[in-house]
């Protein structure tokens, strides 16, 4: 029993002998000091070229001209155009409403009496006149005489030029029975039918020109500046067009048409800061391949062509850093504060200019407490954005 006891007393020793050996003989450690903390940085390579800057807005399509079809005379309507239908197309000069004619072909008639009889009684009233005044040089008639002949003759003008107004109010209001198309164009509505009797100044229909469509887009005031565009008075013919792209979903696919800003309203929106300009687009219904017609009433999403400016950076916003100012990272790893000016931001991205030069290295990250000079460990370029 001693013996048990005693072997697990010196193997117990042996142990703690053996640890005692190892802890004195093992090398000593050598502290080092931590690793220096590098961060990592998203980059982008540095591309300044020419940038169109180009203004995002929105509208719907309306005519250009717009107006009521109104009667100028009453009567019995007789025929109807076809083409008299919402929706429906005419061209310039065609007869959409014809009104029954007969008492207007009378009255004509009857003017054209009146001013023969006006005219025969001139004749007799110059004749009058011109006796009494051969007698007046002879002394053989009274005053009294003379002038009845002179005022004779007055009426007898007056007379003929009543008689020939009337000849031509009968001549038009002959010709107005006859409505005709002012333009090319469509109907909106229309509010008539053979047999209905109607009167001088009724709205029959509304009527709009297919020679142009335009667009209404209101355009920020600070968007203004891109564009070759003033509000002040520059004389006809001497303001600049730009180009617009109008695009909308139609019959299930997406279309673009190509317009012109031909003028701006020239009023500054007080409540929206807005400068509402209008672009045009010429004969929208003529069939251009496979392009739908302009519809008056579609919704459009615009977009503006403006001035190209040079030498533009175009950045995600990640890469402004605080007081406008980006970190370009050297060929040696280190940061390098480059102050640079903002000259537009439009949704994730940013337009400036500064001191950064073809294929330098920008910072994307967000880096907190940072110095000139700091090292940094780039990764691999994102790609540049489209701008």
């Amino acid at each position: 029993m001693i013996r048990r006891y005693l072997a697990a007393v010196l193997a117990g020793a042996g142990g703690l002998a053996l640890s005692a050996i190892i802890f004195v003989t093992a090398p000593e450690l050598e502290v080092q000091p931590p690793a220096p903390d590098i961060p990592a940085v998203r980059t982008l390579e540095a591309n300044p070229r020419p940038v169109r800057m180009t203004v995002a807005a929105h509208g719907a399509v309306l005519p250009k001209t717009e107006s009521n079809l109104v009667s100028e005379v009453a009567g019995r309507v007789v025929s109807v155009a076809d083409s008299m239908v919402s929706g429906g197309f005419f061209e310039k000069g065609d007869v959409l409403v014809e009104i029954e004619r007969v008492d207007y072909e009378v009255a004509l008639e009857r003017a054209r009496a009146q001013v023969a009889s006006a005219e025969s009684e001139l004749k007799n009233a110059e004749k009058a006149y011109n006796r009494a005044e051969e007698l007046r040089e002879t002394q053989s008639i009274s005053e009294s005489l003379h002038d009845n002949a002179l005022n004779r003759l007055t009426i007898a003008r007056a007379a003929l030029r009543e008689a020939t107004a009337r000849l031509a109010r009968a001549e038009r209001d002959l010709e107005r029975t006859r409505m005709t198309a002012p333009y090319d164009g469509r109907v909106r509505s229309e509010r008539v039918d053979a047999g209905q009797f109607i009167n001088r100044g009724e709205s029959i229909a509304t009527l709009y020109s297919v020679d142009f469509a335009e667009v209404r887009l209101p355009v920020r005031d600070e968007d203004m500046a891109f564009l070759p565009l003033s509000l002040a008075r520059t004389g006809t013919g001497t303001s600049q067009q730009p180009k617009v792209i109008l695009r909308a979903r139609f019959a299930g696919a997406e279309h673009a048409w190509e317009a012109r800003i031909v003028r701006t309203e020239g009023e500054l929106d007080a409540h929206t800061r807005m400068v509402n300009l209008i672009a045009q687009v010429p004969r929208p219904y003529d069939p251009v391949g496979d392009l739908p017609p302009l519809t008056v009433g579609l919704f459009v999403e615009a977009e503006i062509h403006g001035e190209t400016l040079d030498e533009v950076l175009v950045l995600p916003r990640s890469a402004l850093q605080r007081d406008n100012r980006l970190y370009v990272v050297r060929p040696d790893n280190r940061l390098s504060f480059r102050d640079v000016e903002i000259l537009r931001t439009t949704g994730d991205l940013h337009y400036v200019r500064g001191p950064v030069e073809p294929g330098e290295t920008i910072c994307l990250s967000a880096l907190d407490n940072v110095s000139e000079g700091q090292r940094v460990r780039p990764l691999d370029p994102a790609p540049v954005p489209a701008g």
